[in-house]
């Protein structure tokens, strides 16, 4: 097979990874539909809000994993640029799940696991930035735009450039779009805090 045959199959199974909804599942398990409770975001937010810390970490695992394995897949079937490319689709399987009516979430958490994956130490230290914002500001929203703005900047530094760098970059501007309505919030500072 070629790259890049090798390579669309990479994007399709990546984007089909993307659209499994851990918040979706797990709520259900718990006997809620997430769809309606809290915001009604399928989110590790919501999640926390509604079912507390130990389905919200259940959530951020598989949601980190979903987008790791995507970047995974596309990097090793078709080489790091399709990694890239395949951790947007992973993005925008979250985001607009074929498995849920394409009603997802934000897509940072994928964002992140595929950075993990990509590059894991700077991608590591994304995380764990991402997660002391949220425990200092009480607000996912502030870290998680953070942690999109230091998106490319993050692979920049570690020397990606060329197709790497604007797959990056329409990941981050994806997170950042579906985070449209919590920056309004936040500039009138009425935004959600993380409480359960």
């Amino acid at each position: 097979m070629n790259d890049t045959f090798l390579g669309i199959i990479a994007l399709v199974g990546a984007y089909l990874i993307g659209s499994v909804d851990f918040a979706v599942h797990v709520s259900r398990r718990m006997g809620i539909d997430i769809y309606e409770h809290g915001s009604g975001n399928p989110g590790t937010s919501n999640v926390f809000r509604t079912l507390g810390k130990k389905a919200a970490a259940a959530v951020l695992l598989g949601d980190l994993l979903k987008g790791l394995v995507a970047a995974a897949l596309g990097a090793l079937l078709a080489g790091p640029t399709v990694g890239f490319a395949c951790a947007f689709a992973a993005t925008v399987g979250h985001v607009a799940p074929i498995w849920h009516h394409f009603r997802g979430g934000r897509g940072v958490a994928t964002a992140i696991g595929g950075a993990i994956w990509l590059e894991p130490i700077l991608g590591v230290i994304l995380a764990l930035a991402w997660v002391t914002v949220v425990v200092g500001t009480k607000t996912a929203s502030v870290a998680s735009l953070g942690a999109m703005a230091l998106y490319v900047p993050v692979f920049l530094f570690a020397g990606h450039r060329g197709w790497s760098i604007l797959w990056a970059a329409l990941t981050a501007a994806l997170v950042i779009w579906r985070h449209k309505d919590n920056i309004v919030r936040i500039v009138s500072r009425s935004e959600n805090r993380v409480t359960s």
